[in-house]
């Protein structure tokens, strides 16, 4: 689904057959702006998409943009000023704060982890816990903190995870497997094997035909070894467990890659309102 089919989608649900409210107190054209002012500290993320949305109720309207997305912010900010029908501001209102508040607070919570491992190698991803039909712009959100998109979906990389190992009786039949498929319908994608124990990682040594290595749930110790061991045969990620607490002391480990689903399903959205002039 598009941004633009999201938008259509997301207005259909709010304003149904009409927006009584504003139909009943403004009827007619009057002119008239407003502010989206700032009420915490974070990272901006989502003015574009707010255009977009005025646009879509009205083609009228006119923003002007005073802060641009990925840029810190603080209390008493204004991002942009927007002008045109007031009744069109208004109906547009909560889904412009809807979609700006998550995804502000998204960039926020992603530029915070971003900044606590500042000076090492590591990087920072997201993952596919997201909500449904709305991954393509919290990833942005994530882009826009600073943090890297993992894949996008089932569709552009392989992750042959636990419950893979299992159903296909092994890590070397689950690799194998994967390489088979892969031949079979011409597909060329990267291939990430995870792994929850020492001899899990030993086969997959062993083994190798993998591009990356995911450390699922390992102590910071484990991790540190775990790494040593792979000796930058493969790409490293840490996963599981890891928090702002932990976060250098795994990114100080040496692993190349620390997702955190935390960035999109467990994030704080930031304060903002949008107010009459």
């Amino acid at each position: 689904m598009t941004i633009d089919e999201i938008i259509v989608k997301a207005l259909a649900e709010d304003i149904g057959d009409g927006d009584h409210t504003t139909l009943s107190t403004m009827p007619g054209y009057s002119s008239g702006t407003a502010r989206l002012i700032i009420k915490d500290n974070g990272v901006l993320c989502g003015v574009d998409l707010a255009e977009k949305i005025f646009m879509a109720v009205d083609p009228s309207t006119r923003i002007n943009i005073l802060i641009q997305d990925g840029r810190e912010i603080k209390s008493g900010d204004i991002a942009f000023t927007v002008t045109g029908n007031k009744g069109s501001i208004l109906s547009a209102e909560r889904l412009v704060l809807n979609f700006m508040q998550r995804l502000s607070g998204i960039a926020t919570a992603t530029s915070k982890a971003v900044k606590l491992i500042e000076g090492l190698k590591t990087k920072i991803l997201d993952t596919r816990k997201t909500t449904p039909l709305l991954r393509e712009l919290e990833k942005y959100a994530v882009r826009t903190g600073g943090g890297v998109n993992h894949r996008m979906g089932l569709y552009d990389m392989v992750m042959i995870k636990d419950n893979h190992i299992d159903y296909a009786g092994g890590i070397a039949e689950a690799i194998n497997a994967v390489h088979d498929y892969l031949k079979r319908s011409g597909k060329f994608l990267k291939i990430e094997v995870e792994v929850r124990n020492f001899d899990e990682l030993q086969h997959v040594l062993d083994h190798g035909q993998v591009d990356r290595i995911m450390l699922d749930n390992f102590t910071v110790e484990n991790m540190k070894k775990a790494v040593t061991l792979i000796e930058g045969r493969f790409e490293t990620e840490a996963s599981g467990g890891i928090n702002e607490h932990n976060l250098r002391a795994y990114a100080e480990t040496g692993v190349d890659f620390i997702s955190m689903g935390a960035l999109t399903h467990q994030i704080k959205s930031l304060d903002m309102s949008l107010k009459a002039v």
